[in-house]
């Protein structure tokens, strides 16, 4: 079991395929950016995947499964290809020669938010972080990050950078996923929004 099982618990029963979408769509950009041998063969393999998602609004999707299930699951749901070019546009400026996880983790709450019919959502870079350290096995990506607030509606998405701030406060190597005490931080902040 993995934390985004756990996450994926918290959200409304009609959205979690919409959810399990969204997490396979950022997967795939982590491994386009993180598998490249070389940062600009991850660019240039990224704008492609941001061409071929910002299309969606105007065409229909090319014959490859996860941009199908994009608009199955995503668009039908108010998620724009625009929004999912956003996404590969965060990854982008994770391979840039300063890296910033930042609008990754930008990219991936607005996503998520607008499938809770929310027009944004703050945060996203602790857990951008924290991902980013377990991804690649280097704890230089970890940093306290300051908690936005975190409005009830909204915490079904930002439970994710409540796992990402628990694993900045902690000691490398991380913690295991799926452990009870992350299911209690993901209990805890969804009552009390810390």
């Amino acid at each position: 079991m993995r934390d985004r099982d756990l996450v994926r618990l918290h959200w409304p029963e009609s959205c979690r395929s919409a959810f399990d979408t969204a997490l396979a769509l950022d997967d795939r950009l982590a491994d386009v950016a993180l598998g490249a041998a070389q940062p600009a063969l991850a660019a240039i393999k990224l704008a492609w995947w941001r061409d071929q998602l910002a299309a969606l609004d105007t065409q229909p999707p090319p014959p490859e499964p996860l941009l199908l299930r994009v608009v199955s699951d995503l668009m039908v749901a108010g998620v724009s290809g625009a929004d999912c070019a956003a996404l590969a546009e965060g990854w982008a400026s994770v391979v840039e020669e300063q890296p910033d996880p930042e609008p990754r983790g930008a990219a991936l709450f607005v996503l998520l938010g607008r499938l809770l019919g929310r027009e944004a959502v703050a945060g996203g870079e602790a857990f951008s972080r924290a991902d980013l350290a377990r991804r690649s096995g280097d704890p230089a990506w970890l940093r306290k990050v300051p908690a936005p607030p975190a409005p009830r509606p909204v915490r079904p998405v930002t439970l994710l950078d409540a796992l990402g701030r628990r694993d900045a406060a902690r000691f490398w190597p991380p913690e295991p996923e799926a452990t009870p005490g992350r299911s209690w931080t993901l209990i805890r902040h969804r009552l009390t929004g810390r």
